[in-house]
């Protein structure tokens, strides 16, 4: 035997009288009364009577220089925001090695990691936290995979990674090991405790700002 349906859209259509039910104003006006009463809102931002669907999280951007010499800041800078992520605080700096080799500390025994240094301090690098319900998770998945030859289209590195030509890598093997991984225009922190640590390494206290947002969330549009 069926258990009782949960679904609150159906509950409002078995609730509608009889006699709407089979018209197509009544169901219309069944659907609307769901979606503007305040159950199915109640729905939208709490699954749970325990909290916010989301952790408030903060994570740690940064645009390459590859990204930065492209021109690519404004374009990594409108996906976050059509997403619904809330800007903290940005910078543009050429990174000292102190930085970076605080930030690559887990590469330091690859053998890429001298050529990856180098490209990093080559130019400009601009550092930005953004805020949002779950954001360190989100962020992975839209600038995609390390390996931008995986990187899938519509990601930020799926549409602006370049990739090293054949005859290219078979000159600079050492470049190649490291360049389809890491030279890929964006980095974002992997993980919650990771991205406080690369915000405190790369910001000051005094330069994340909290500011209102209005009340604007994490939006539906396409990132």
């Amino acid at each position: 035997m069926r258990g009782t349906s949960h679904c609150p859209l159906c509950a409002a259509f078995s609730a509608a009288p009889a006699r709407n039910m089979g018209s197509l104003f009544g169901r219309v006006a069944a659907l609307r009364a769901l979606l503007c009463g305040p159950r199915f809102q109640c729905l939208l931002v709490r699954p749970s009577s325990g909290g916010p669907p989301w952790p408030q999280e903060r994570t740690l951007v940064a645009v390459k220089p590859d990204g930065v010499q492209r021109r690519l800041v404004g374009t990594v800078i409108q996906r976050f925001e059509r997403r619904g992520f809330k800007l903290v605080g940005m910078k543009m700096l050429q990174a000292p090695e102190s930085i970076l080799a605080e930030h690559y500390r887990d590469l330091q025994r690859k053998p890429f990691y001298p050529a990856l240094i180098s490209y990093m301090s080559s130019g400009p690098v601009v550092a930005m936290v953004w805020e949002g319900p779950n954001v360190v998770h989100i962020s992975r998945a839209m600038i995609g995979h390390t390996d931008s030859t995986e990187a899938a289209p519509g990601t930020i590195r799926g549409d602006f990674s370049v990739h090293i030509s054949s005859a290219c890598r078979s000159q600079k093997r050492v470049l190649d090991a490291w360049s389809q991984s890491y030279r890929n225009v964006i980095h974002a922190s992997d993980s919650v405790d990771g991205a406080q640590r690369e915000i405190e390494l790369w910001f000051q206290s005094s330069e994340l700002l909290n500011w209102a947002d209005g009340g604007h969330h994490s939006s539906c549009y396409p990132a």
